[in-house]
């Protein structure tokens, strides 16, 4: 039932050998943050070098002919997620740019809130933009600030954009880290050697043989330069809030996340879930692969069979499935197959992580009653996605989302399954804090749920523009 999109993943390296090898395994462990295109820039010393590709990293950077004109020891990549609209190499990261005073690579995670603004007032002082993305944006600005030293510049340009960003950017000397001032979007710090490495999630520390050093703090500024590191913090203090869903999903489940795997707090879920729910069944049934751990945790707790009654194709491509409406139909079919020895007379409770439009939840449910299946219980590891995202989420607008528009009733009918169960925000947090507490949980960003957002989201509100103009990081306003 996975219908929503995390924005992006970004790599770098500092003075390593082998620099864009290293960031396109490290792009590589990525890939689950986005599959639309890939892109490296390198630089050996004299030359930046920029090499982006549409489609996957492992179908683009594992030629040693594209890896040979990406020479150097320092290295930036990007991995930029999926849409449903045009794919352009142009929005491709990472952006490069001769500013004065040497060259500039920037790759961004997020989603700026005021982008269209800034645009507005730049392109009025004569800014001439190459694409549609809100990271041109940020390489405008720095370009534009009358500092004399880079990082000056940088946090001349970061006080003026607002929204959910984690960026790496890459000089001719230095490899800087930023992660916005609440922390929404992540970014971790790694040593390799003495090598260090800036990366979206563990995972792509974990491949390279990097250690983990520490998650970089909300509206902190890593410098690293000559072997080194530095902490600079030009932001007022601010308590963190970092994006919920990336412990819901988005975060590969061996991933670290405040010391623990996000595989663990997924299984935390279902067991919270199983605690809420009084259900009778006869078999625990996980959405592959998003609903697995969490199916794991409910079973455990309810002791009951946990079985695999639906099987995903692992080798099914957008470029197969997408191409004309009749082959759209049978999208879910391509990707699941029922277990029918599993699920025939049996009373199924299937679990999976959230659930947003429903109609893929529909299919699967209508999936399972042909196969045989008694009765289905839909039980979600998320509370109800009410509200639309503006920090870096490809999430449908609020007339899209299905509990926006419905009770539980209502979505219970809909999707044609016997009952339906959400798990509550106080049992989302009980999964994740050892301290929850009781009203407005102001430790994560959770908007998605209770529309409390931290960060006002000024393009939404100017008059509709956005369905103007295609400014969201390159995101379509199909």
């Amino acid at each position: 039932m996975r219908e929503i999109r995390e924005e992006c993943g970004i790599f770098g390296i500092h003075d390593a050998q082998d620099a864009s090898t290293l960031t396109a395994l490290g792009l590589h462990a990525l890939q689950h943050r986005g599959q639309e295109g890939c892109g490296i820039v390198s630089f050996d010393g004299k030359n930046f070098h920029s090499e982006k590709r549409n489609g996957l990293v492992g179908d683009n950077f594992t030629n040693k002919e594209v890896l040979k004109k990406l020479p150097g020891n320092f290295a930036i990549g990007h991995n930029r997620y999926s849409t449903t609209g045009e794919t352009s190499l142009r929005n491709v990261q990472p952006f490069f740019a001769d500013l004065y005073g040497g060259g500039v690579s920037i790759a961004h995670n997020g989603n700026l809130t005021n982008a269209i603004q800034l645009r507005e007032s730049l392109v009025k002082d004569g800014a001439i933009f190459r694409t549609t993305t809100d990271t041109e944006t940020i390489v405008q600005l720095v370009a534009k600030s009358s500092r004399e030293k880079i990082v000056d510049k940088i946090i001349d340009a970061i006080f003026q954009i607002q929204g959910g960003y984690a960026l790496v950017i890459m000089t001719n000397k230095k490899l800087i880290g930023i992660r916005d001032p609440l922390g929404i979007r992540p970014l971790v710090l790694g040593k390799i050697k003495n090598s260090y490495v800036l990366a979206s999630e563990t995972c792509a520390l974990d491949i390279i043989g990097a250690k983990f050093i520490r998650e970089v703090e909300n509206g902190e500024i890593i410098v690293i330069e000559k072997g080194s590191f530095k902490s600079l913090k030009p932001f007022p203090n601010k308590k963190s809030r970092p994006c919920i869903f990336e412990y819901i999903y988005f975060s590969r489940p061996d991933s670290l996340l405040k010391g623990k795997c996000a595989y663990e707090y997924r299984k935390n879920f279902g067991y919270e879930l199983a605690k809420e729910s009084n259900d009778i069944g006869d078999i625990v049934v996980p959405v592959p692969d998003s609903g697995v751990p969490a199916a794991i945790g409910f079973s455990q707790h309810k002791k009951m069979n946990f079985e695999l009654g639906l099987i995903r194709n692992h080798y099914v491509g957008r470029t197969f499935i997408e191409p004309t409406q009749n082959i759209r139909s049978f999208g879910v079919k391509l990707k699941l197959s029922p277990n029918m020895s599993s699920i025939k007379n049996k009373s199924v409770i299937l679990i999976d992580d959230s659930l947003v439009r429903g109609t893929t939840c529909h299919k699967i449910v209508k999936m399972l009653y042909d196969s045989g299946a008694k009765e289905v219980h839909i039980r979600i590891a998320s509370p109800e996605i009410k509200f639309p995202d503006f920090y870096g989420i490809d999430m449908p607008s609020k007339k899209e989302l299905l509990a926006a528009n419905k009770n539980v009733d209502e979505m219970c009918k809909y999707i044609g399954a016997d009952s339906l169960k959400f798990l509550s925000i106080n049992g989302l947090y009980k999964a994740v804090c050892e301290n929850p507490r009781n009203k407005l949980y102001p430790q994560f960003t959770d908007h998605y749920f209770t529309g409390e957002y931290p960060i006002k989201p000024v393009d939404q509100m100017r008059d509709n523009k956005i369905t103007q103009l295609s400014l969201l990081s390159g995101k379509s306003t199909n």
